[in-house]
């Protein structure tokens, strides 16, 4: 068993500072913190994500969609989905990305049959 206390991890810069806490081919967790006024501005991954709010609170976007979360909400995300998360007071959250990588997330990856 592996544990992390998810608000004690230290990440100096905040996004420029994301922690991977696990990583192999089933799934990638990362912790990031958001400063004040930072955001994973609008991109989009090849896996699915999930996304938990351990503090703080986000301004979620996605597919013409806002939504406000608090610590406790969670967010499901599919594959390829558009979205953007900001924060006006700073948050810390929790992705976990699945599979990881997900098919097509290195340019270039020849789909192997």
């Amino acid at each position: 068993m592996q544990s992390w206390n998810l608000r004690e991890i230290e990440t100096p810069g905040g996004t420029r500072s994301p922690v991977v806490l696990r990583s192999d081919e089933s799934a990638r967790a990362v912790l990031i913190v958001l400063e004040p006024g930072q955001a994973l501005g609008d991109h989009q991954m090849k896996e699915r994500a999930l996304v938990s709010v351990v503090d703080g609170s986000v301004r979620v976007e996605s597919g013409g969609e806002t939504i406000e979360g608090e610590e406790g909400s969670f967010f499901s995300f599919d594959a390829d989905e558009r979205r953007s998360i900001s924060t006006d007071d700073g948050a810390r959250i929790l992705l976990v990305f699945a599979p990881w990588p997900g098919e097509g997330h290195y340019r270039g990856d020849a789909k192997v049959e």
